[in-house]
């Protein structure tokens, strides 16, 4: 069997103004249906170990979560290793009920933007109003980032993660080091 491999295999890069840095082998599952279910709640808890957020909102502890994608779409997140389990155990428990749980980690990529900066950096690249009273912990949104679509939350104080396509993840990579540039802070939340 092979070995998994992340999609830029742990690419770091500190040089500048924030630290980029791809969070290696995430465990994702697209959970669709209807989120105000019980079933499907509790599917998604189970499985995260974190509260369902409510809309546009994410949940996140380290690498556990429940990401709210639309009103029929959650992302919930958990250590790669357990997927597979966590998929059997919502098919078990949304069995009869309209639902679908699908493996995206490998279809994904997942980056952490973080220092005192990582605000305007992604402001430079995203049209989400991140000031510091607009957008808070928990918040999410599915974006776009320059060309290709994005979703963000804010991690932890003055940490970001973003989610891209694995086969956009160079080209993300590559837009967070050039916003990231040492003397590139624009000053809008300084």
């Amino acid at each position: 069997m092979s070995k998994a491999l992340s999609a830029l295999n742990g690419a770091k890069w500190s040089d500048g103004i924030a630290m980029i840095e791809e969070v290696a082998l995430q465990g994702m599952i697209t959970l669709r249906g209807n989120l105000d279910d019980p079933k499907i709640k509790t599917a998604a808890t189970s499985a995260a170990n974190v509260d369902m957020p409510g809309p546009g909102q994410a949940n996140c502890a380290d690498n556990r979560g429940i990401c709210w994608m639309s009103p029929d779409e959650a992302l919930v997140l958990c250590p790669y290793d357990d997927v597979a389990e966590n998929i059997d155990m919502m098919h078990k428990a949304l069995s009869g009920l309209h639902s679908l749980c699908v493996d995206v980690s490998d279809a994904r990529a997942v980056f952490e933007v973080s220092g005192p900066y990582a605000r305007g950096v992604l402001a430079k690249l995203v049209p989400v109003d991140l000031a510091p009273d607009r957008f808070t912990k928990g918040m999410f949104r599915r974006t776009r980032m320059a060309q290709v679509p994005a979703a963000l939350w804010l991690h932890d104080t003055d940490s970001f993660r973003v989610i891209c396509f694995r086969s956009q993840a160079q080209y993300v990579f590559d837009l967070l080091t050039v916003a990231a540039q040492p003397g590139s802070d624009v000053g809008a939340f300084r």
